[in-house]
This record gives structure tokens, sequence and C-alpha cells, in this order.
């Protein structure tokens, strides 16, 4: 068994298409028409073949309201990791990537939280200890 899709929601596709691809450096995968919505997804361009990242549309109040109650609480909705955090954080903010604070030490590694623009916050973490 293996995962090869994950969700994050997102307040706004078109938005989170420029965000996750222009700020971020993913590539879409898959961009297909669903009536309203489409199958958005986004994959690192070293890996194509990888995990897709699925940008499902915040569609039901329930997950709005999950959604605004995870960001109000400064609860990331989930984590990117990277190999170099540091020389990453740098590339990002340079990007107009907008951070809650700079890297530091955490429990396994080195994080940093940043905001998503469609109505989340993410986790850029580097492991430093073994799993």
């Amino acid at each position: 068994m293996k995962a090869q899709l994950v969700s994050i929601m997102v307040n706004d596709q078109d938005r989170a298409e420029r965000f996750y691809t222009d700020k971020l450096g993913f590539q879409v995968k898959h961009n297909i028409d669903v009536g309203g919505a489409r199958w958005l997804t986004v994959v690192p361009p070293d890996e194509p073949d990888g995990v897709e990242i699925l940008l499902e549309p915040a569609g039901y109040e329930f997950a709005r309201t999950y959604q605004a109650e995870l960001y109000k609480t400064n609860m990331p909705f989930t984590m990117l990791f990277s190999e170099d955090i540091h020389k990453e954080y740098a590339q990002l903010v340079e990007r107009g990537v907008e951070f809650r604070g700079e890297p530091a030490e955490t429990m396994g590694g080195i994080s940093a939280v940043f905001d998503d623009t469609c109505g989340n916050l993410l986790m850029l973490m580097q492991v430093t200890e073994p799993a």
C-alpha cells in the first residue's frame, strides 16, 4: 500500500494553482473540468510520477469551517518536506511567500510555517533526527 494522492482544501482553485506553481515551484499534472470545479493536481517537477497534491475546493460548509478553525488556531493543514530548509526558505521568501517566522528547531527537525493564500497554513519541515 502507498499514498499516491493527498488533498489540500483551497478556497480558490485559480489562486491555488498560481501559488503552488509560481511560488512553490510545483507543476500541474492534471487540470480537468469536473463541472464547476477542477480535478487540479500538482507534483514536484523532479518527481512527475510521485505523490500528487489535489488542490481541492472547500465546497462544503463543514470543510470551510474546518479549514478556518485550523487557520485561526495556527495549525498547519499539512507538511511539505525539504532537504535544505534554509535554502528553500530563502528562495520562497524571495518569491513572495509569507512565513509566520524563520525556520526554527522543533521536535525531529527544523520547521517554518507559511500561508498558502488559499485558506491554509502549511509547515515546511526538514527532518534532522531519524524517525
